[in-house]
């Protein structure tokens, strides 16, 4: 007796294809979207003004940090780039695309590439910020990460040639990882890790002494940015409890913030949030977090783009006086990509900013969740929270030379194409790419494009500052 097959090639779902069939897909892109075609940049005279766009984000923002915001931007080309995710994501609508849709960063410039750690307590390199993660046209991060390649080499000096073999060192390595990525099981993109290590090797022979040693510094010092060097660094012992140390106004204790009344609310909002959001952990991590007491509070001023953003960082303990957890708790709007991309699937902006780091980075924080919030004020928000610090580690692009920040850029670029691949259709965007390097010089066209235009935007925002449009504050921060 001949046994019949369980399943047919006809009772498969609609949306499944062949490798074949997603490869032609991926070609046939091809005929509409030429890959020259992403040399392209030219937004015509309807382009929305850079600092109306600036400050349309900072009327929902705490309004005594909003002039931090403009400070840290005005600071260089780089830091305004940095700043400006909502410009560039009105740009890059404009551009050619596809029509293949992956899950995105929404914010993919090189800093946001770094060492992590993961729950096995192995250092991994990855994409740290997801505040503008949604499902959208693949080639809207490359584009960023490229772009923020030339930005960086042109604030160190590099010749139009150097930038353009970084930038193209980093496309291929996309390209290419892609590829890879395309002729690989479901399963094994999955397990696909960043490990430091291959870093190493990969500068090994590569990079002159100088800069082996500083690749083997920055990976021995992300292994000390974790919560006890957060916890020596960030209090101290106040009447014999432990405190967060003030720093104003990066760091604000919320003693100082409000009166009594609304400080109160304020704290029973945090610790009610910080109580509840743990439901969206796994049930062994509820465990954990349970197992920690809250003892203190503050509020913390974040990065570059997201100054202004209501951000607090919680002092919890565990079994005594020395073994803290610091959370961070983070407020999360709409995507800047959603007035383009098309709105988010989930009911709130937490759990969108959560769902979207957890398909693309390799493994996550272990306390990250979301909390949806009735705020002191009447108005609802969404917060994400995670750790404060564990195990991060940051490059500094101002110390690279070009062959070390070509290097840097073939690691993000094959980061962000493993990333993609888990949510997108890695066949088809691969088959698109070829094996040729169209894509990676046209990219590296737009980028320089791009550059050009983010000087001018930078500019913009600097004269807005002197004729006392936008008022700049600074904060004398790195962040």
């Amino acid at each position: 007796m001949t046994r019949k097959p369980t399943t047919s090639a006809r009772s498969l779902p609609e949306r499944w294809r062949s490798p074949r069939e997603r490869a032609e897909r991926g070609r046939a892109a091809r005929s509409h979207t030429p890959r020259s075609s992403h040399a392209e940049f030219d937004p015509g005279p309807g382009r929305a003004d850079p600092v109306d766009v600036i400050e349309s984000q900072s009327a929902t923002r705490v309004q005594e940090l909003v002039p931090i915001r403009y400070g840290r931007m005005s600071e260089s080309p780089f830091r305004f780039y940095r700043g400006a995710a909502a410009i560039m994501a009105g740009d890059l609508a404009t551009t050619p695309s596809t029509g293949l849709r992956t899950q995105l960063c929404g914010d993919a410039h090189l800093l946001n590439f770094r060492l992590l750690a993961s729950p096995e307590r192995n250092l991994l390199f990855d994409i740290n910020d997801f505040d503008e993660t949604l499902p959208g046209p693949w080639e809207w991060d490359v584009k960023r990460l490229a772009a923020s390649m030339v930005i960086a080499g042109r604030e160190n000096g590099f010749t139009d040639a150097e930038r353009g073999a970084v930038v193209e060192a980093t496309v291929r390595s996309y390209r290419t990882q892609m590829r890879r990525f395309a002729g690989m099981s479901n399963l094994a993109v999955w397990y696909t890790r960043g490990d430091p290590e291959q870093l190493r090797a990969m500068v090994t022979g590569r990079l002159h002494k100088r800069g082996r040693k500083y690749v083997a510094k920055t990976l021995a010092k992300a292994r000390t940015r974790d919560n006890l060097q957060a916890f020596d660094k960030l209090t101290e012992m106040v009447d014999d409890e432990r405190r967060i140390i003030p720093q104003p106004p990066v760091i604000t204790r919320i003693d100082d913030l409000l009166p009594d009344v609304e400080r109160g609310e304020l704290e029973s909002m945090i610790r009610s949030m910080v109580g509840h959001y743990g439901q969206t952990l796994a049930t062994d991590r509820q465990h954990l977090l349970g197992q920690f007491t809250m003892v203190d509070m503050a509020r913390k001023v974040v990065g570059v783009g997201s100054v202004g953003t209501r951000c607090w960082i919680v002092l919890l303990l565990g079994r005594d006086g020395e073994d803290p957890l610091f959370l961070q708790a983070k407020e999360a709007g709409e995507s800047v990509l959603a007035p383009y991309a098309g709105a988010s699937r989930f009911s709130t902006q937490g759990e969108r900013v959560v769902a979207g780091q957890r398909l693309m980075q390799a493994t996550s924080d272990i306390f990250l969740g979301w909390e949806h919030i009735h705020a002191p004020d009447g108005v609802e928000r969404d917060f994400y929270v995670r750790q404060l610090r564990d195990w991060k580690g940051i490059v500094d692009p101002s110390l690279m030379i070009p062959r070390g920040l070509a290097l840097f850029g073939e690691l993000c670029g094959a980061t962000l194409a493993r990333a993609h691949a888990r949510s997108g259709d890695r066949i088809a965007i691969a088959a698109y790419l070829g094996g040729g390097d169209v894509f990676d010089k046209a990219v590296a066209r737009f980028a320089e494009l791009y550059a050009d235009q983010n000087e001018r935007d930078h500019q913009a925002l600097l004269d807005a500052v002197n004729t006392g449009r936008v008022t700049a504050q600074s904060d004398q921060s790195t962040a």
